[in-house]
């Protein structure tokens, strides 16, 4: 597949995004520490990062996240993250123009992580007055899905919707590739159809993203989960990212014809904060390497970068902490910058992402950048406490 023209060229490599972190580091904006290791492949990505969920479906609101993704990426913050529905799909031209104005002001793409997720229906210009009208107009007979294929009323899993939502993010984004695409919360398709029939619904998926790594689309894949990864192993809605790779396997080596093909399956999402702790307390993954692991544990041994969703619980934990971290990080200056450092802390988490549309918000994010993360000692002392 050609890509257009006026697609901005390029994706995250180990050189850019290194070079990135010296500058910023040497500017005083990150830390030691504020930048994570990639997998094994030597690039470097900030340990906080803007999520673009949030906030009205306004021209207003548009401006604000892309002058909000603009500044994070000029100041040491290279991971922004948002999804083919945010803000009926409007997050993704506001990051796009973002990225624009950070190019324009030096900002290589080769130092730029840019997520986009796909699943929940975009619904573009804003709920239909009539969905069922809008679904066989918009789905049905653009054969991108059907009835049965629905989840929840508002979750696609078909190859050729998840493609469509690539396609639509790369456009509005204004980019050639995007360095990873998620398949948001697959795991709510259990309760209707199963486990079994889920993961035979995402194997085509993986094959549609395998193949979309070779048209140089997107460079990797994962999965973003609300209970998927947290809950306990027989638990109904219970995900392995252990299994996740190995339908990925299946796909690589379908979509390749070569029974030794490598996945591209790199990439995971959590909840994860000071009330969720499940990704690094509950032990439910068994790695097949002889152990069972957390899922911060076992995505280490995988080879998957984490990432945390919910940092600041939809912003309960930008107002309050709990009683042990507003002790032991006393010297922070809010509850918003004490959850920022506690997650960006726990050890296995590679990035943790903050939804922010304020572009007061940023400020607490920068703020602790340039502040290193905790001694490991530290944090564990504060789950010791806890107990």
């Amino acid at each position: 597949m050609e890509p257009s023209p006026s697609l901005i060229p390029g994706y995250a490599n180990a050189k850019a995004t290194r070079a990135y972190a010296e500058e910023h580091m040497a500017a005083g904006h990150a830390a030691d520490g504020h930048y994570s290791e990639y997998l094994r492949v030597k690039m470097r990505l900030s340990s906080l990062g803007v999520g673009t969920f949030g906030g009205a479906a306004t021209p207003e609101v548009d401006a604000r996240i892309s002058a909000i993704v603009a500044r994070a990426l000029k100041t040491g913050i290279n991971v922004i993250d948002t999804g083919a529905h945010y803000r009926y799909g409007r997050s993704l031209a506001a990051v796009g123009a973002g990225v624009r104005a950070a190019l324009a002001e030096g900002v290589p793409r080769e130092a730029m992580f840019l997520i986009s997720k796909g699943g929940f229906l975009t619904l573009r210009g804003g709920p239909p007055e009539d969905m069922n009208a809008w679904f066989e107009r918009e789905i049905v007979a653009q054969g991108l899905g059907a009835r049965e294929h629905l989840a929840k009323g508002a979750h696609l899993l078909t190859p050729e919707y998840i493609n469509y939502q690539i396609e639509l993010s790369r456009s509005l984004m204004g980019v050639e590739t995007l360095d990873a695409f998620v398949v948001d919360q697959p795991e709510v398709h259990i309760p209707e159809i199963g486990k079994e029939m889920t993961n035979r619904k995402l194997e085509p998926v993986f094959a549609l993203l395998e193949r979309a790594v070779r048209e140089k689309r997107i460079r990797a894949y994962g999965i973003s989960t609300f209970e998927g990864l947290r809950v306990e192993t027989d638990a109904k809605m219970f995900q392995s990212l252990t299994s996740m790779q190995g339908l990925a396997e299946r796909a690589a080596q379908e979509v390749t014809g070569d029974d030794v093909a490598r996945h591209h399956f790199k990439l995971a999402m959590l909840p994860f904060n000071q009330v969720m702790l499940e990704g690094f307390t509950r032990f439910n993954t068994a790695t097949g390497k002889g152990n069972v692991a957390s899922a911060l544990q076992a995505a280490h041994q995988l080879e998957v970068f984490m990432m945390a969703s919910h940092t600041l619980l939809k912003g309960h934990l930008g107002r309050q902490s709990v009683d042990v971290v507003a002790e032991r990080l006393a010297d922070y200056p809010n509850a918003a910058q004490r959850a920022l450092q506690f997650n960006r802390s726990t050890p296995g988490l590679g990035t943790s992402l903050v939804g922010i549309s304020d572009p007061e918000h940023l400020d607490d994010l920068l703020a602790v950048a340039a502040r290193p993360p905790l001694e490991r000692k530290d944090y564990l002392g504060m789950y010791q406490k806890a107990e």
